[in-house]
């Protein structure tokens, strides 16, 4: 099987200049992408088990792997939650399939979003992972629009090996994200190369 491109990419351009503009030493501390994770709840819905199995064919469409369906841990009433009822959907990607979507996701879906400015690079959690939110899955070329039983929204969380938000927000507009504010992403990491 051969490589996805955006991962040849990675090793052939982002390494080396990751490497170069943040001072590293060894190409294991060059931060790496390592898992996507694609999640949807289906709290508020009222026909909450139809929702969820929407939800799951929606995934396995977007990701070409089929996800898991989370449950509830307790009851809430005024949720009208059981304990144990199903919630939701989420998918891992690793390997190959998560470089695909990653690829699919920069260049084709995040293009697709309305009025499209570019995503904000602020959803960082500190530890060089990044999280952003889809509310409709119309964007995802993969989905027929006159298919569409209900709007589905989306989280997808990019796990980074990178120890800093300034690493992992440098690593990702290596790889190609198109963050809207890249004057202030520029600046962190500049401020990240000051610190190393």
């Amino acid at each position: 099987m051969s490589t996805p491109a955006l991962q040849q990419h990675y090793k052939d351009k982002v390494v080396p200049a990751l490497t170069k503009t943040l001072g590293y030493t060894n190409l294991h501390q060059v931060p790496r992408l390592e898992k996507i994770v694609v999640t949807s709840c289906m709290g508020k819905s009222p026909d909450r088990k139809v929702a969820v199995d929407d939800a799951v064919n929606e995934i396995q469409k977007i990701t070409g792997q089929r996800p898991s369906i989370t449950f509830s841990k307790k009851a809430v009433a005024n949720f009208k939650l059981r304990e144990n009822e199903a919630l939701g959907a989420r998918v891992t990607l690793r390997g190959a399939r998560m470089w695909e979507f990653l690829h699919r996701f920069i260049n084709v879906t995040a293009p697709n979003i309305r009025d499209f400015r570019g995503i904000s690079s602020k959803s960082f959690d500190g530890r060089g992972n990044y999280a952003c939110g889809v509310s409709d899955q119309s964007i995802f070329p993969e989905i027929e629009i006159d298919q569409i039983k209900r709007q589905i929204g989306f989280d997808l969380i990019f796990v980074t090996s990178a120890p800093t938000d300034a690493e992992g927000r440098a690593l990702l507009m290596e790889l190609g994200m198109p963050f809207r504010d890249m004057k202030k992403a520029n600046e962190v990491e500049a401020e990240a190369v000051a610190a190393n």
